[in-house]
């Protein structure tokens, strides 16, 4: 698997992930009982297809963690900030800061 189509394969893994996480989330605090089903059911499927797509490949996925873990932080802040309204303040930028730079260090090292 080329370097690229790696890539792609860990920014899908980290959407399907932070988004099953965010289905199921909404889930939670649904106001029927139908949603709620309907919104924990479609959150698992998305997290089983994460949990496929991540380890479907033949790699050394403790090489690639440093650059699933970026892309996971910034997917999850977006969806947290677009789908839930919570803004990332200056304690999860700093922090975030030292996600991507640790990423960098972890996959280039």
């Amino acid at each position: 698997m080329n370097q690229t189509t790696a890539l792609i394969v860990l920014f899908s893994a980290a959407v399907l992930e932070a988004a099953g996480d965010a289905v199921i989330r909404s889930g939670l605090h649904a106001s029927t009982l139908m949603f709620r089903v309907v919104q924990f059911l479609l959150g698992g499927l998305i997290l089983f297809s994460y949990g496929w797509v991540v380890n479907a490949p033949p790699w050394d996925f403790g090489r690639l963690l440093g650059v699933y873990v970026v892309f996971f932080f910034i997917v999850a802040q977006l969806i947290s900030w677009l789908a839930f309204s919570h803004r990332p303040n200056g304690a999860i930028l700093i922090g975030g800061a030292f996600i991507i730079i640790g990423g960098f260090i972890i996959s280039f090292a």
